[in-house]
C-alpha cells in the first residue's frame, strides 16, 4: 500500500510525550481506541476521530485491517447507543445517528482508497491494454507505434519482474520478450514483416500471466507493483498517441487505403467520383464498397449504387451482396434492381416476400424483374398467382409478373401462362404471357402461343407469329 509522509510536528509531540510520561522501557506505540460504554454522540465522534488518526498513520495492509475492525465495532456501538431521534416534523432537524453512519461510510471509503495497489491491479491494466490493442483499428503508422509501445513496455515489465522475483519469467508458460523476438526473427527476408497484432497481444498476455504467477504482496512488493503500474500508464499514453482510423478525416482514410491510387489525369469533379469511375472500370468492388461506406453524401451514394447496377454480375461478391441486400430489406427499389442485375440467388427469399405487396405496384415491378433476372424458381408459383384476373394485383403490374416467369424459364409456368393467354381480359397481359412462353421455348409452350397467330389483337398475334416461325424453324431439325 502507499505510505503518507510523516508530519515532523507530530513526531516531535510524540517524542515529548514519551519523555514526559513514559518509562524508559515503555513502548511509544499508540494504544488502540476503546469503544466507550454508554456511548453518546460526542464520545462516538471522538472514537471515530481516533480511528481516522489510525487510518492516516496506517502503513500496511494489516494496519488497514485493524482500522476496518474498529469501524465494525463503531458501527455496532452506534446501533446500540441511545441517541436522540430527529423531529419527524422538522425536515432540517439534526439526525446524530445518520451523521455518525455517514462518517463511518467515509472512513470505509478511505480504507479502500489506502489499500493496494495489488498485483491484480497490474494484471487488470495489462489485460485492458491487450484488449485495446486487439480491438482498435489502427492505421499502418499507428500499428508501428503500437508495436514500439508494446515492445518498450514488455522490456520494462520483464526487468521489473525479474528484479523482484528472479526466475518468474523463465518459469512462466511463455516469455513475453521471447514472443516478440520470435516475431522479429520469423521473417528470413531482408524486409522484415511488421509484428502482427496477434503477436503483440500474446506478449501482453504473457506479461499478465507472469505477474499473476509472481503473486506480489501489496506491502513487501510495493515498489515493483508501483513500477509495473507506472509502465502500464506509459503504455496507455503511447496507445493514446498511436493513430487510429477514427482519428483520420474521411479523405485521409480513403487515401491511406489506396482509393485515389487509380487516378492519373482526370477531368471529373469531385475527385472521389473520378476515382469511382475508374474503380468501376477495373472491377474493384471493394473500393466501391469503401466509397459507399465512407462518403456520406447522396451524390456519391447514388453513383456507387449505379456503378453496381451497371457492373451486374461483375460486381457480385459476398460483401457487395450483403451490402445491397441490407438495403433491399428496407424495400429500396434501386437495391432490388441491383440484386437482379447481379443475379444474386441469396436475395430470393427476401424478394419473394414482396411479391404480394399489392399496395406498392412500383415495388412489385422491381421485385418481379429482379426475380426473373435471378432465375428464381422458388418464385414461380407466387408470380403465377399474380396473373389471376380476380386477384388484387394492379393490372399494370400483371404483365411484369408474366415476363418474370419467362425470364425464369421454369416449365411449371407453362400452364398458368397459357391460361392467361387464353382467357385474360387484358391484351397487355396476354401478350406478355405469349412472350414469356416463347422464352421458355419448349414445344408445348410454343404451340400454346402459335395458336394465336391470327389473333385480332396485334400485340398478341405478333407473339403468335413469332412462336409459329420458331416451330417451323425447329421442324426440319426434328425431321432430320
Amino acid at each position: 500500500m502507499s505510505n503518507g509522509d510523516d508530519d515532523p510536528a507530530d513526531a516531535s509531540e510524540e517524542a515529548d510525550a514519551a519523555d514526559d510520561g513514559g518509562d524508559a522501557g515503555e513502548s511509544t506505540e499508540t494504544a488502540a481506541p476503546t469503544l466507550p460504554d454508554d456511548a453518546t454522540e460526542e464520545s462516538l465522534n471522538e472514537y471515530l476521530d481516533e480511528i481516522a488518526d489510525r487510518l492516516d498513520a496506517a502503513e500496511t495492509e494489516a494496519d488497514l485491517d485493524d482500522v476496518e475492525a474498529l469501524l465494525d465495532d463503531a458501527e455496532a456501538g452506534i446501533e446500540e447507543a441511545d441517541l436522540p431521534e430527529p423531529d419527524e416534523d422538522d425536515e432540517d432537524a439534526d439526525d446524530p445517528r445518520a451523521d455518525l453512519e455517514d462518517r463511518i461510510a467515509e472512513l470505509r471509503d478511505g480504507v479502500e482508497d489506502a489499500r493496494g495497489p495489488y498485483g491484480e491491479d497490474v494484471v487488470d491494466a495489462v489485460e485492458t491494454a491487450a484488449e485495446r490493442v486487439e480491438e482498435t483499428e489502427w492505421t499502418a503508422d499507428g500499428r508501428d507505434d503500437v508495436a514500439a509501445a508494446v515492445t518498450s513496455f514488455v522490456g520494462k515489465a520483464a526487468d521489473a519482474i525479474d528484479e523482484a522475483a528472479p526466475g518468474a519469467i523463465d518459469e512462466a508458460d511463455e516469455d513475453p520478450e521471447a514472443l516478440l523476438d520470435e516475431a522479429a526473427d520469423g521473417e528470413e527476408s531482408d524486409a522484415a514483416e511488421p509484428t502482427s497484432v496477434d503477436q503483440l497481444v500474446a506478449a501482453l498476455d504473457a506479461v499478465a500471466a507472469a505477474v499473476a504467477d509472481a503473486d506480489f504482496d501489496a506491502d513487501d512488493d510495493a515498489d515493483v507493483i508501483a513500477a509495473l503500474l507506472e509502465a502500464t500508464d506509459g503504455l496507455d499514453a503511447d496507445l493514446d498517441d498511436a493513430e487510429e482510423w477514427d482519428d483520420l478525416e474521411t479523405h485521409e482514410q480513403l487515401r491511406a487505403q489506396g482509393y485515389y491510387d487509380v487516378l492519373g489525369h482526370y477531368k471529373d469533379f469531385p475527385v472521389e467520383w473520378a476515382a469511382l469511375k475508374e474503380h468501376e472500370a477495373r472491377g474493384n468492388v471493394d473500393m466501391i464498397l469503401l466509397a459507399l461506406d465512407s462518403l456520406q453524401s447522396e451524390f456519391m451514394e447514388r453513383h456507387c449504387l449505379e456503378a453496381f447496377e451497371r457492373m451486374g454480375k461483375r460486381g457480385k461478391t459476398e460483401a457487395s451482396v450483403e451490402e445491397v441486400l441490407g438495403r433491399a430489406e428496407k424495400r429500396d427499389r434501386p437495391a432490388i434492381r441491383i440484386l437482379g442485375k447481379m443475379a444474386a440467388e441469396e436475395a430470393t427469399d427476401t424478394l419473394v416476400e414482396y411479391v404480394d405487396e399489392d399496395s406498392n405496384p412500383q415495388l412489385q415491378k422491381a421485385v418481379f424483374k429482379a426475380l426473373g433476372e435471378i432465375g428464381a424458381s422458388a418464385a414461380v408459383q407466387p408470380l403465377a398467382n399474380q396473373l389471376d384476373p380476380d386477384g388484387d394485383t394492379d393490372e399494370l403490374v400483371r404483365p411484369h409478373a408474366a415476363r418474370a416467369l419467362g425470364l425464369i424459364g421454369d416449365t411449371r409456368a407453362v400452364k398458368p401462362l397459357a391460361d392467361a393467354l387464353e382467357a385474360h381480359p387484358s391484351d397487355d397481359v396476354r401478350a406478355a404471357a405469349g412472350w414469356a412462353l416463347r422464352q421458355i421455348g419448349t414445344r408445348e409452350a410454343l404451340e400454346a402461343v402459335a395458336d394465336y397467330a391470327d389473333e385480332r389483337s396485334f400485340v398478341v398475334s405478333t407473339e403468335g407469329e413469332k412462336a409459329k416461325r420458331a416451330l417451323d424453324d425447329a421442324e426440319p431439325a426434328a425431321t432430320a
